[in-house]
């Protein structure tokens, strides 16, 4: 029988990894811990909603810098998962040439980093933003790479893929970099160093073609196509520690890879899937079950969706007088209803461009808070209620809105978690 995984859930927002990787397999993946606290609120919507579903696990609502080593240690977990906020990941030796990380406060990754090194899980599971791969403009992929020697120095390996959810089968067009994270002296890890030598890992070589196209476990889960894009590939030995390879990074990181042992190779892959993406419609409540609030029959704001939606060409000044010329595309008037949904932001559901515009039936209309959780694949009503001082309350719509914009897509963390279950039935 498969050994339980013991999890630690970092900035668990209102508990979508939690979600996919118990639909995965719950008996395996077990939640014990979670760590949620929104610093810029005087209310912790997402821990109360996180806390009202899961009352028995230790739900944490302080700062993750606050938790201490002892606390992490104190947390024997096998897993630790977390869709960490993109930030400024540069760093620097202190001035007594330590090599101790300074640099902009709340970088929130090395806090990661930090429960890591003393944890020292098994396994690892990170989302973020595609661009995470390309920051900063000036000097593109060197986050991610600097990401990347920090799991080496404390004996990780790690496997990339930018995933466009609608791609494989979902109902919106998401895309986000999943890391899959694992430990070196972990029978899957052995396994690999039996079947390839990293001694000869170079760009001719293409020695770990043979993951990224078919073994690995995004290859598994999430195929892609017998091709490499543009013939876009590349190998890079990482320096040994993270503050040459932020001074020195002039790699570059496409949206497939895999590091080990300090090197990585990487390749701009084509997702390949027999899975149709869901439509809008498909996600869509009956009319007769949505409240008429969701409506607009304000004719100033349906023109003011029409404005925001068109193509545009404006003048404007910058701070210093420099006139420019702003430009943007435009959209259709109203979504497709036979295309999966488009990205949701945190601003989904006010007079917003990016907010998804219905019109059904000659009516205009927002998403629910329903829809919204269904683009993102949680159950329905998953956000309606919140846990405050042992007493349930109602969430408002627009909190709901908000945590389904920062939400990720549950079902391609249930992948990654049959993934994961995969090589632990083989290999442990």
């Amino acid at each position: 029988m498969t050994n339980r995984l013991k999890v630690l859930e970092l900035f668990a927002g209102v508990g979508g990894f939690r979600i996919g990787l118990e639909n995965a397999d719950k008996n395996l993946f077990q939640t014990k811990w979670s760590n949620q606290f929104e610093p810029s609120r005087k209310t912790q919507d997402a821990f109360e909603v996180y806390n009202y579903h899961y009352p028995d696990s230790e739900n944490i609502n302080i700062d993750i810098a606050k938790i201490s080593n002892n606390k992490f240690h104190s947390m024997d977990a096998d897993m630790i998962v977390g869709g960490f906020p993109c930030q400024d990941y540069s760093v620097a030796r202190s001035k007594k040439n330590e090599m101790g990380i300074e640099g902009k406060k709340g970088v929130l990754f090395w806090e990661i980093i930090r429960a890591a090194s003393v944890i020292h899980p098994k396994y690892m599971i990170f989302e973020n933003v595609d661009r995470l791969l390309k920051s900063p403009a000036k000097q593109r992929g060197r986050d991610f790479a600097i990401m990347l020697t920090a799991l080496n120095s404390l004996n990780y390996s790690v496997e990339w893929r930018v995933i466009n959810a609608a791609d494989y089968g979902r109902a919106q067009r998401r895309r986000r970099v999943y890391f899959f994270v694992f430990r070196n002296d972990l029978p899957y890890a052995i396994h690999l160093d039996n079947k390839y030598d990293v001694n000869s890992f170079f760009i001719n070589d293409n020695l770990y073609d043979e993951l990224l196209f078919k073994d690995g476990l995004f290859a598994k889960q999430f195929p892609i196509s017998k091709e490499i894009l543009k013939g876009r590939q590349m190998s890079y030995e990482l320096p040994k520690d993270i503050v040459t390879t932020s001074d020195e990074f002039y790699g570059k990181v496409y949206n497939t890879g895999i590091m080990r042992h300090g090197r990585y190779y990487t390749i701009d892959s084509v997702p390949y899937s027999e899975e149709n993406p869901v439509p809008l419609k498909k996600i869509l409540q009956p009319e007769s079950q949505v409240d008429d609030k969701y409506y607009v029959y304000d004719k100033k704001k349906i023109d003011k969706f029409a404005y925001l939606r068109g193509p545009k060409r404006i003048e404007r000044v910058s701070s210093d007088g420099h006139t420019y010329t702003y430009s943007e595309g435009g959209m259709s008037p109203y979504e497709d209803l036979n295309l999966p949904g488009r990205t949701m932001l945190t601003s989904e559901g006010t007079v917003n461009r990016s907010s998804h515009w219905l019109k059904i039936k000659g009516r205009y209309r927002f998403l629910t808070p329903i829809e919204a959780e269904r683009l993102q694949d949680f159950p329905d009503n998953w956000t309606k209620y919140k846990l405050v001082n042992n007493k349930v309350e109602e969430v408002s719509d627009r909190m709901r809105m908000f945590f389904m914009g920062n939400a990720l897509v549950t079902t391609v963390i249930k992948n990654i978690g049959l993934g994961i279950k995969n090589i632990i039935d083989k290999y442990d």
